[in-house]
């Protein structure tokens, strides 16, 4: 599959999605088209420049009312709100964990009074950015997420996430999830090595971090960063849904977004 032919059907599943979502009288682009390609912007794993250029010079035929750059990103940012129902929805037994994202190198922390991400741990080293806290279902699909600067404390910054499944899903985490006079129902903190289908989690973000670059994004204002993080969450729920999702003889869904990398 070329990856027009794959812009071509990803338009097709998200216009499914998005058929009430009528078209301002005023905008030159569908709101299909532009989750489509805030779809496309999250695979594609670069920055906002390089992405716009390789749009315009790649498939600009399939997009002919395409915007101008910063007009195109506004737009995007603006209509992130739709991804919502690209979320699956909650199961019996859910993960949590969150992610740190750089967004610039430690030494460089503090040069710039716009600096939008902060100083805090992540697997064990110091990074300057932010964290994406995600939660999934059994079967690894997203169904909520949140993010914040990567400063905070999981336990403090994200009880909203779980607070909002509390009559749905029992959510395992690891003890970061814990925090002094909060102790909701259906949040069990586990040990490392305790729970093994914690491990779904760092497949979820493996992937990402392979495919669409995720470790390092470049952004420099909030809501674009949250845009970013939006759009490719609905990404992942949508691709690795590609073909179905089919159990192998042992009941386990294996999940891959690799085929998919532009």
């Amino acid at each position: 599959m070329t990856d027009k032919d794959f812009i071509i059907e990803l338009f097709c599943r998200v216009d499914d999605m998005l058929l009430d979502v009528p078209k301002h009288p005023q905008a030159k682009m569908y709101p299909s088209e532009l989750v489509t390609l805030g779809i496309v912007f999250a695979l594609k794993g670069v920055g906002t420049r390089a992405f716009y250029r390789w749009l315009v010079r790649n498939h600009s035929d399939l997009f002919p009312n395409l915007l101008e750059r910063t007009r195109f990103f506004r737009a995007l940012t603006h209509h992130k709100r739709w991804v919502k129902r690209f979320m699956a929805k909650p199961s019996l037994i859910g993960l949590i964990d969150s992610f740190g994202i750089e967004l610039i190198h430690p030494r460089r922390a503090g040069r710039s009074q716009r600096q939008i991400g902060r100083k805090g741990l992540s697997n064990q080293r110091w990074i300057v950015g932010g964290k994406l806290c995600v939660l999934l279902n059994h079967l690894g699909l997203v169904v909520d997420w949140g993010c914040d600067t990567a400063n905070v404390y999981d336990g403090s910054a994200f009880q909203e996430i779980v607070e909002r499944v509390a009559d749905e899903m029992l959510v395992f985490a690891d003890p970061h999830f814990v925090s002094k006079g909060w102790h909701p129902p259906n949040l069990k903190p586990c040990r490392r090595g305790e729970w093994n289908s914690r491990m779904l989690v760092e497949t979820f973000l493996s992937m990402l971090t392979v495919v669409c670059r995720f470790k390092h994004l470049t952004h420099r204002v909030w809501a674009y960063l949250e845009m970013r993080l939006a759009y490719t969450m609905a990404m992942f729920n949508i691709l690795v849904q590609w073909h179905g999702l089919h159990p192998d003889e042992n009941g386990f869904v294996r999940l891959s977004i690799a085929e998919f990398s532009l």
